[in-house]
């Protein structure tokens, strides 16, 4: 298997696919990445050459932030506006959709699925 940024990468699969396994890198900067590399796109990941997987981990690594250094990233920009008290900070702080959705009823997905309705909480009734 081949190690680029911390990840292994699948064998089997074409390197632009397996390039979007490292977080950070979907398919379009696969293929910026892979274009700039020279290396082809129709190759599986096995059959590259130890120079070709040098060359794309140089790239990868001095010029994208994937991987630690992203995730950190986006959680001090969280944490930033949690600190600040901006509305989308208190957002997050209360664990709702930061974005504008509506909330009455189509945020389960941040929420859980929390249903806030009369009859949610009873028991259902025995039957005689």
């Amino acid at each position: 298997m081949v190690r680029i940024a911390g990840v292994n990468i699948p064998d089997n699969k074409k390197i632009p696919i397996s390039l979007t396994y490292i977080y950070g890198i979907g398919h379009p900067l696969a293929g910026r990445i892979l274009t700039s590399s020279k290396v082809d796109k129709n190759k599986r990941t096995k059959d590259l050459t130890p120079q070709e997987v040098g060359k794309l981990r140089d790239i990868i690594e001095k010029s994208y932030k994937v991987e630690g250094e992203l995730r950190r990233e986006l959680t001090l920009n969280i944490k930033r506006l949690k600190d600040i008290k901006s509305y989308r900070g208190t957002r997050h702080m209360r664990g709702l959709p930061s974005r504008g959705q509506r909330t009455k009823t189509n945020s389960r997905t941040r929420r859980g699925n929390v249903r806030k309705t009369m009859m949610s909480g009873k028991r259902k009734m025995e039957k005689k």
